[in-house]
């Protein structure tokens, strides 16, 4: 078993950095709505499986403001206009930000993006921020990223679907949004652990009203029953898989579909949700890799700004050389996602296009042998555009929630050329060291 996964999983070469070209940027939609895009692109049938990496807690300005041809910032404005050099950082930070919605509000502030050192560590009323949140990761801590961006796509216009914490970006990355009804959304995380079904009783999560009233204790207990993109797939019998890290001796999940009722307590709970997170090396190297999967993971490995570990830009090349390195490589397309901005700040005003949304950007890395070659893509996404190519890509039926708004992110691909040759992500830790790491028993986040 172990020659086996050790087979099937990372070697390490040196790779030649391509250059960066750009893509016209879209304008911002008016009231309700977005660019009117591009036609529906379907792959032909070529990509026969979406591989969606979800990491945590980074702004686009944070890891890649300094990246060839992207958007990015070397200075920031304060909240009284002084204008102050963004400053470089470590990955792994001693302390949390605040990525609330009362924090996202706030560094925002009506579009300026001006309040970030008027935000707050941790969570909202602890100390204030100052210059705190003006910084960039030392591109040589997060090489790996950098690499996979500038042989495949980076995208500098993804804009996390709401100004919210990782509890509805993660319901975002599997429904396209969280409304409730044509009033109400929910927002942040819910008073209760852990996330979801599973939460004690009494449990209960913020809502944003239409109106812009936010009410913490109003919401309801966490266990959707809207439909998510696992619904669609089930219909047209496609398989799905979430990996996701084992929290706690209780079972407790990190998981977007933790909170989905009809999977929490159906036959998908068994069989289409995966602990450990990795799994899904074992899977690909047994050949076993679904339609669609979703990734997160461990504590460690996450790009949480104190996770302690600075492990994830590793953890995620070991998951993108395990399928470059198989069969699956040429019929793949890999999406790497930030959940959420973490508190750092970005330079660019998320367009306001509902009362809920959109939140700030956060960097998309997407890699497949049909993506285009060190490309920068300025289009205007939000996680559903993730969904809304799952959707074209299979000719499934859209959830009509904020996919039938979004711009698809198939134009980052052109399937008329040939499947490009996959070379390794060069990497601090090959996938045998998370094969064998311990696991940590930590949330990855609790906001």
């Amino acid at each position: 078993m172990r020659n086996r996964l050790l087979a099937a999983v990372v070697t390490f070469a040196l790779v030649a950095a391509a250059g960066c070209t750009q893509h016209a940027a879209g304008a911002p939609g008016e009231e309700g709505f977005l660019p009117s895009g591009h036609a529906k692109v379907g792959s032909q049938g070529k990509i026969q499986h979406v591989v969606i990496i979800v990491q945590e807690n980074r702004s686009f300005d944070n890891l890649f403001a300094r990246f060839p041809g992207a958007d990015g910032a070397r200075y920031g404005t304060m909240h009284d206009g002084t204008t102050i050099r963004l400053h470089k950082s470590d990955l792994v930070l001693k302390t949390d930000l605040c990525h609330e919605y009362h924090c996202f509000r706030t560094e925002w502030d009506g579009g300026k993006m001006d309040g970030f050192d008027v935000a707050w560590y941790a969570r909202a009323g602890g100390p204030l921020l100052g210059r705190y949140a003006y910084q960039y990761v030392d591109p040589q801590q997060i090489q790996p990223y950098w690499t996979m961006a500038k042989q495949y796509v980076l995208g500098d216009r993804m804009f996390q679907t709401q100004g919210s914490s990782s509890f509805t970006s993660h319901q975002d990355l599997v429904a396209g949004d969280t409304t409730l009804n044509d009033f109400e959304s929910v927002i942040d995380a819910p008073n209760g652990n852990p996330w979801g079904c599973d939460a004690p009783l009494g449990t209960r999560v913020p809502i944003l009203t239409r109106r812009g009233v936010y009410e913490a204790t109003g919401g309801p207990f966490p266990c959707f029953t809207y439909e998510t993109i696992a619904d669609r797939l089930e219909a047209a019998k496609l398989s799905w898989k979430y990996y996701t890290p084992q929290i706690g001796q209780g079972g407790g999940i990190w998981n977007g579909f933790e909170a989905i009722k009809a999977v929490r307590y159906g036959k998908d709970w068994k069989n289409s949700v995966s602990s450990p997170e990795t799994n899904v090396l074992t899977d690909i190297a047994h050949g076993s890799l679904a339609a669609v999967s979703w990734v997160t993971p461990d504590y460690r490995n996450s790009d949480h700004p104190n996770s302690r570990g600075g492990h994830g830009p590793s953890w995620v090349a070991s998951v993108v050389n395990a399928i470059g390195q198989s069969k699956y490589w040429k019929s793949t397309a890999i999406v790497i996602v930030w959940d959420d901005w973490g508190g750092f700040y970005d330079h660019v005003p998320p367009p306001q296009i509902t009362y809920a949304s959109l939140g700030f950007r956060v960097p998309m890395i997407v890699v497949s042998p049909y993506a285009r070659r060190g490309y920068v893509s300025h289009t205007q996404y939000e996680f559903a555009s993730i969904l809304k190519f799952v959707e074209e890509n299979w000719g499934l039926p859209p959830l009509k929630r904020a996919d039938v708004r979004a711009n698809s992110i198939g134009d980052i691909f052109n399937f008329s050329q040939p499947p490009r040759k996959f070379t390794a992500i060069p990497a601090q830790h090959a996938a045998e060291y998370f094969l064998h790491q311990k696991p940590s028993g930590l949330p990855v986040d609790t906001e």
